[in-house]
């Protein structure tokens, strides 16, 4: 056989050993660069969760809130006021006059009806909506980590797939150059450039990954990252220290599991697909937070009624006066009254008031159907790139992959048996690449629509509920 042949048959050999390696999960050049440290998805949203400064804030926010409603319910302070009356200016003598006094008084306010109650039960109602907000968060951290960590993973991915794949193109470039050296070889000038430009497509490939990858992973570091937590945090321990320019992502794909699997019928299968969706919503955190709102805002309502109520006031006395020019005692004084308002001329301001503070919930109660609506929108959507990407995982699954598998294969055997050219081979072993790229992404866009998905159902189960398969050459296994 000719040198040419026996070449071809060992890049033969070896392309088939690749492929069995990647189904088994094995690449000796991602386990040789695989840095030290590993940051799984659990790990990526774990810290996301325990380094978020609005978390901390919020709690504060909640904290500074029900503070507020326990001084609401108080009292307002008394007032004390001293002063002396009816002193003789002639003299300045405390006891030549007998209507000159030293007064000390005190004045007690006490609130328009149930105003002190009312306004600690609606500051009560709003600090409850915190932790709802709170949730909330923690399920947007979730959902913005996870979609990073699987960009992350599928650039990985995709780089270690084209560096198996370079491997093969730069051994049929050595290929190429032997049988256009060689006098009984069928290789021309042709071949040899046409190999070396795919070498170089898949260099410039890889650069472009890489430096998506980089960026990616400082994009992530403003999620999972420990910048300034000491400053917001006063418990704080340095537990998980992470290096943005070495860390990697496992190479396995996490398959997210999918929260009521059964709301993704078709809408014309089920007709009460919108109450059930309305029902699955009705415990979303940003809904019970609206709810709050809408709960404080009509004890704001009848916070307001009460300025129909007069408010009151109640004032003591005591005037202390000298003896008089003779020598006798004067009797002190003592002065108690009462003071309240009357709120009679009400049309143009208690009405008023009143009218705007049930317009205000109102407004509040047309936002729960505005984010019904929006939340309804955005799950349809995110459904329907679900549903049709399923579709195309098992197009390519169950045809495109073993497809482009058998041509690569044909093409390979026909030019070994020359019965085929090398430009062939090359096109049949990009286009399998390509394919398994594009699977790859697939798969990984699947897993980031759960996660989208999932959101919606935040107080089921987290956005991020995993359980492991392995990924490889664009299938999951």
């Amino acid at each position: 056989m000719s040198l040419i042949y026996k070449k071809l048959g060992e890049i033969y050999t070896q392309y088939i050993l690749i492929v069995v390696m990647s189904f088994i999960g094995i690449s000796a050049a991602v386990y040789a660069a695989e840095p030290v440290q590993t940051l799984s998805l659990e790990e990526a949203v774990y810290l996301s969760q325990s380094n978020d400064p609005w978390l901390v804030s919020n709690q504060f926010q909640q904290d500074a809130i029900k503070s507020e409603s326990i001084a609401a319910g108080t009292l307002p302070d008394p007032k004390i006021s001293v002063g002396l009356a009816n002193l003789s200016i002639n003299t300045f003598d405390f006891g030549q006059e007998a209507m000159t006094q030293l007064k000390i008084g005190v004045t007690q306010m006490f609130p328009r009806g149930d105003s002190l109650s009312l306004r600690q039960q609606q500051l009560e109602l709003t600090a409850e909506q915190y932790p709802f907000l709170r949730q909330d968060r923690r399920a947007k951290l979730s959902v913005t980590t996870a979609q990073i960590w699987f960009d992350i993973y599928k650039t990985q991915e995709s780089i270690a797939l084209i560096e198996r794949n370079r491997n093969l193109f730069e051994q049929l470039s050595d290929v190429a150059k032997a049988g256009y050296s060689s006098a009984l070889g069928k290789s021309n000038q042709q071949d040899i450039i046409r190999a070396q430009l795919e070498v170089t497509r898949l260099e410039d490939k890889l650069t472009v990954l890489a430096q998506e990858e980089n960026m990616l992973k400082q994009k992530l570091s403003e999620w999972v990252g420990k910048a300034f937590v000491g400053e917001y945090r006063r418990e704080y321990e340095q537990d998980y220290e992470l290096s943005f320019s070495t860390f990697t992502v496992p190479n396995t794909l996490p398959q997210i599991k999918l929260i009521n699997s059964n709301l993704y019928l078709d809408e014309e299968k089920s007709p009460n697909y919108q109450q059930s969706l309305y029902e699955a919503f009705s415990d979303h955190p940003l809904l019970l937070a609206l709810e709050q709102r809408i709960e404080s805002s009509r004890k704001g309502v009848e916070l307001t009624k009460q300025l129909y109520k007069p408010e009151w006031g109640l004032n003591a006395g005591y005037s202390y006066r000298g003896d008089d020019p003779m020598g006798n005692s004067r009797d002190d004084l003592l002065s108690i009254g009462v003071s309240f308002d009357l709120p009679i001329f009400t049309s143009s301001k208690q009405d008023k008031q009143v009218q705007a503070a049930i317009s205000q919930s109102e407004s509040i109660k047309t936002e729960k159907w505005l984010l019904l609506r929006n939340m309804m929108a955005s799950y349809g959507t995110a459904k329907a790139q679900f549903l049709k990407l399923e579709q195309r995982q098992k197009l390519y699954n169950d045809f495109l992959l073993p497809q482009m598998q058998d041509q690569a294969d044909a093409s390979l055997t026909a030019y070994t048996n020359d019965k085929g050219d090398f430009a062939e081979v090359v096109r049949s072993l990009i286009a399998q690449l390509n394919t398994q790229l594009d699977a790859l992404a697939i798969n990984v866009d699947l897993q980031k629509l759960k996660v989208q998905l999932n959101y919606f159902f935040t107080p089921n189960v987290g956005p991020v509920s995993i359980s492991h398969k392995s990924y490889v050459d664009g299938e999951v296994k």
